[in-house]
C-alpha cells in the first residue's frame, strides 16, 4: 500500500525574549509535520504492522528530515531533536507508535544531524487540532538540561479520524536563560555517576 500524504507543514519559532529578559542568542525551534492516511484504518485489529511500517516509515523519515535540514541550513547546526505522532480517533495508539518507533524512520534524522543520543518522543491520540508535543533533547548529550525543550503546536484540520500526524522537531540553541544545571552535578552530589542505573 502506497503512503498517502495529505499535507505537510513547517513551523519555525524564534524566541527573542524570555522572562522579560532579552535572550543572549535567539532560540530557534523547528517542527516539520506530515499528515498521512492511517494505513491500518478500516481494517479492524491488525496483528502484523510490519508491512506498512516498512513501506511508510522510511518515506516519512526521509521527507521530514529533509524539511528540517533545508530549514535549518545543515545537520551540524541542529543542537536538540525529537519526534512525535498523533493518531486520529479511529486509530490505535499503536499506529502512531508504529511509524516513529522504528530505525527505518529515526535513523534518517539521526544520521543527518550526526547524533549520538536517542530521539526523545511523544505519541498520542486525538482529534483535529489536537496538541502536537515534540520533546527535544541534546543530540549528543542526554544530560544537558539546557536543551530539554518541547515544541507545542497543532494543525487545525489534522489528524482526521483516519489519519496520523507525524512530526520531527529541532532546536538551534537551548533555553535562553538556562539556570538549573545539568544531570552530572546532581549525580555527583548524590555520589553516583551516569553509568549507575540507580541514578537514572
Amino acid at each position: 500500500m502506497a503512503l498517502e500524504i495529505r499535507k505537510t507543514l513547517l513551523q519555525v519559532e524564534t524566541i527573542l525574549v524570555e522572562g522579560g529578559k532579552t535572550a543572549p542568542v535567539p532560540l530557534r525551534l523547528y517542527a516539520a509535520m506530515a499528515v498521512v492516511k492511517n494505513p491500518w484504518a478500516g481494517q479492524g485489529f491488525v496483528e502484523d504492522l510490519k508491512p506498512e511500517i516498512h513501506a511508510a516509515a522510511p518515506v516519512l523519515g526521509e521527507l521530514l528530515t529533509r524539511m528540517i535540514i533545508d530549514a535549518v541550513g545543515s545537520g551540524e547546526q541542529v543542537e536538540a531533536y525529537g519526534k512525535a505522532a498523533v493518531v486520529g480517533l479511529d486509530g490505535e495508539l499503536e499506529h502512531a507508535s508504529a511509524l516513529i518507533h522504528t530505525l527505518r524512520f529515526g535513523n534518517h534524522y539521526r544520521t543527518a544531524v550526526g547524533a549520538k543520543s536517542y530521539l526523545a518522543f511523544c505519541n498520542t491520540r486525538g482529534p483535529a487540532n489536537a496538541p502536537v508535543m515534540i520533546p527535544l533533547m541534546d543530540k549528543n548529550d542526554e544530560g544537558r538540561r539546557s536543551h530539554y525543550l518541547t515544541i507545542q503546536t497543532s494543525i487545525g484540520d489534522a489528524p482526521a479520524a483516519g489519519e496520523i500526524l507525524v512530526a520531527l522537531g529541532a532546536s538551534v540553541g537551548g533555553r535562553p536563560h538556562h539556570r538549573i544545571g545539568d544531570r552530572y552535578q546532581d549525580l555527583k552530589d548524590l555520589g553516583n555517576d551516569a553509568t549507575n542505573p540507580a541514578a537514572v
